[in-house]
Protein backbone atom coordinates (compact mmCIF):
# COMPACT_ATOMS: atom_id res chain seq x y z
CA UNK A 1 0.00 0.00 0.00
CA UNK A 2 1.28 3.66 -0.95
CA UNK A 3 -0.09 6.48 0.41
CA UNK A 4 -0.54 9.61 -1.92
CA UNK A 5 1.99 12.48 -0.48
CA UNK A 6 0.76 15.43 -2.77
CA UNK A 7 -1.45 15.70 -5.28
CA UNK A 8 -0.23 18.09 -8.31
CA UNK A 9 -2.09 19.09 -11.67
CA UNK A 10 -1.70 18.95 -15.27
CA UNK A 11 1.82 20.46 -17.20
CA UNK A 12 3.91 20.35 -13.40
CA UNK A 13 7.49 21.71 -15.44
CA UNK A 14 10.63 20.45 -14.07
CA UNK A 15 11.05 23.45 -12.86
CA UNK A 16 8.64 23.33 -10.43
CA UNK A 17 10.10 20.31 -9.69
CA UNK A 18 14.00 21.16 -9.43
CA UNK A 19 14.32 24.99 -9.83
CA UNK A 20 16.61 26.26 -12.13
CA UNK A 21 18.60 28.10 -9.87
CA UNK A 22 19.98 24.78 -7.89
CA UNK A 23 21.73 23.45 -11.41
CA UNK A 24 25.16 23.67 -10.23
CA UNK A 25 23.99 20.19 -7.70
CA UNK A 26 24.11 17.51 -10.04
CA UNK A 27 25.20 14.91 -7.87
CA UNK A 28 22.48 12.54 -7.36
CA UNK A 29 23.19 12.38 -3.53
CA UNK A 30 22.89 16.03 -3.04
CA UNK A 31 19.51 16.69 -5.51
CA UNK A 32 17.08 15.77 -3.99
CA UNK A 33 17.18 18.34 -0.71
CA UNK A 34 16.01 20.70 -3.69
CA UNK A 35 12.91 18.73 -4.47
CA UNK A 36 9.72 21.29 -5.05
CA UNK A 37 12.24 23.23 -3.30
CA UNK A 38 9.51 26.85 -3.75
CA UNK A 39 6.78 24.04 -2.15
CA UNK A 40 8.32 24.38 1.29
CA UNK A 41 5.49 22.07 3.06
CA UNK A 42 6.03 19.10 0.27
CA UNK A 43 10.16 20.22 0.32
CA UNK A 44 10.05 20.24 4.17
CA UNK A 45 8.04 16.95 4.15
CA UNK A 46 10.64 15.17 2.32
CA UNK A 47 13.74 16.54 3.83
CA UNK A 48 12.42 15.81 7.11
CA UNK A 49 12.06 12.14 6.15
CA UNK A 50 8.33 12.26 6.86
CA UNK A 51 7.85 10.48 3.88
CA UNK A 52 8.57 6.80 3.27
CA UNK A 53 10.05 4.78 0.20
CA UNK A 54 7.39 3.91 -2.76
CA UNK A 55 5.00 7.13 -1.29
CA UNK A 56 3.08 8.16 -4.53
CA UNK A 57 2.72 11.90 -5.91
CA UNK A 58 -0.12 12.29 -7.52
CA UNK A 59 -0.48 14.09 -11.01
CA UNK A 60 -2.08 15.04 -13.93
CA UNK A 61 -1.28 15.27 -17.50
CA UNK A 62 2.01 15.89 -19.32
CA UNK A 63 4.10 15.72 -15.47
CA UNK A 64 8.01 16.96 -16.05
CA UNK A 65 7.30 19.08 -19.18
CA UNK A 66 9.78 22.07 -20.15
CA UNK A 67 13.44 20.99 -20.05
CA UNK A 68 15.61 18.56 -20.03
CA UNK A 69 17.08 18.73 -16.89
CA UNK A 70 17.40 14.72 -15.31
CA UNK A 71 17.89 16.60 -11.74
CA UNK A 72 14.36 16.79 -11.96
CA UNK A 73 14.17 13.15 -11.84
CA UNK A 74 16.96 12.15 -9.72
CA UNK A 75 15.64 14.43 -7.00
CA UNK A 76 12.46 12.19 -6.74
CA UNK A 77 14.70 8.83 -6.85
CA UNK A 78 16.63 10.11 -4.16
CA UNK A 79 13.41 9.60 -2.58
CA UNK A 80 12.29 6.97 -3.79
CA UNK A 81 9.27 7.72 -4.62
CA UNK A 82 6.71 6.51 -7.36
CA UNK A 83 5.13 9.16 -9.53
CA UNK A 84 1.48 8.31 -10.57
CA UNK A 85 0.20 10.69 -13.78
CA UNK A 86 -2.09 11.02 -16.14
CA UNK A 87 0.81 11.61 -18.54
CA UNK A 88 4.29 12.40 -18.59
CA UNK A 89 6.33 14.62 -20.50
CA UNK A 90 8.38 12.34 -23.33
CA UNK A 91 11.85 13.55 -22.08
CA UNK A 92 11.28 13.41 -18.09
CA UNK A 93 9.92 9.83 -18.87
CA UNK A 94 13.14 9.03 -20.67
CA UNK A 95 15.51 10.59 -18.06
CA UNK A 96 13.38 8.26 -15.20
CA UNK A 97 13.77 5.52 -16.90
CA UNK A 98 17.22 5.95 -16.71
CA UNK A 99 17.76 6.59 -13.81
CA UNK A 100 14.97 4.18 -12.21
CA UNK A 101 12.56 6.45 -11.13
CA UNK A 102 9.52 4.57 -11.28
CA UNK A 103 6.17 5.58 -13.11
CA UNK A 104 3.17 5.03 -13.50
CA UNK A 105 0.56 5.86 -16.01
CA UNK A 106 -2.97 5.85 -16.00
CA UNK A 107 -4.67 8.26 -18.03
CA UNK A 108 -7.91 8.67 -15.90
CA UNK A 109 -6.16 8.47 -12.53
CA UNK A 110 -7.58 10.65 -9.70
CA UNK A 111 -6.11 10.98 -5.81
CA UNK A 112 -6.11 13.29 -3.61
CA UNK A 113 -3.49 13.88 -0.90
CA UNK A 114 -3.22 10.85 1.67
CA UNK A 115 -5.31 8.25 -0.35
CA UNK A 116 -4.11 5.43 -0.15
CA UNK A 117 -3.16 3.02 -3.44
CA UNK A 118 -2.44 -0.77 -4.22
CA UNK A 119 -0.13 -0.37 -7.28
CA UNK A 120 -0.22 -3.12 -10.01
CA UNK A 121 0.92 -3.87 -13.31
CA UNK A 122 -2.45 -3.21 -15.02
CA UNK A 123 -4.43 -0.84 -12.67
CA UNK A 124 -4.18 1.46 -9.99
CA UNK A 125 -6.91 0.56 -6.99
CA UNK A 126 -7.53 3.54 -5.25
CA UNK A 127 -8.39 2.18 -2.03
CA UNK A 128 -9.90 5.08 -0.09
CA UNK A 129 -12.32 5.96 -2.82
CA UNK A 130 -12.62 1.77 -4.28
CA UNK A 131 -11.65 3.29 -7.71
CA UNK A 132 -9.35 1.25 -9.85
CA UNK A 133 -7.95 3.16 -12.65
CA UNK A 134 -6.25 1.05 -16.01
CA UNK A 135 -2.35 1.40 -16.44
CA UNK A 136 -0.68 1.97 -19.26
CA UNK A 137 2.18 -0.61 -18.79
CA UNK A 138 5.68 0.61 -20.40
CA UNK A 139 7.19 -1.86 -22.73
CA UNK A 140 9.32 -4.48 -21.32
CA UNK A 141 12.56 -3.36 -22.12
CA UNK A 142 11.85 0.14 -20.54
CA UNK A 143 10.52 -1.35 -17.22
CA UNK A 144 13.60 -4.02 -17.42
CA UNK A 145 15.54 -0.55 -16.65
CA UNK A 146 13.36 0.93 -13.80
CA UNK A 147 13.51 -2.59 -12.53
CA UNK A 148 17.26 -2.87 -12.39
CA UNK A 149 17.22 1.12 -10.99
CA UNK A 150 18.25 2.36 -13.99
CA UNK A 151 20.49 2.37 -17.03
CA UNK A 152 23.70 2.10 -15.82
CA UNK A 153 22.83 -0.83 -13.64
CA UNK A 154 21.07 -2.40 -16.24
CA UNK A 155 23.98 -2.14 -18.15
CA UNK A 156 26.03 -3.59 -15.65
CA UNK A 157 23.53 -6.66 -14.83
CA UNK A 158 24.01 -7.53 -18.43
CA UNK A 159 27.64 -7.10 -18.87
CA UNK A 160 28.00 -9.06 -15.88
CA UNK A 161 25.58 -11.94 -17.31
CA UNK A 162 27.69 -11.77 -20.81
CA UNK A 163 30.93 -12.01 -18.95
CA UNK A 164 29.49 -15.26 -17.05
CA UNK A 165 28.57 -16.83 -19.86
CA UNK A 166 31.74 -16.53 -21.89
Amino acid sequence: MATVIAKLGDDISTDVIYPGRYMATVLPTETPQFAFADHAELNGKLKAKQVPPGSVIAAGKNFGCGSSREQACSCLKGYELTIVARGFARIFLQNSINLGLNLVTAPDFEASEGDELELAADRVVNKTTGKAYAVVPLPKARQAIIDAGGLIAYTRKRVMAAADKA
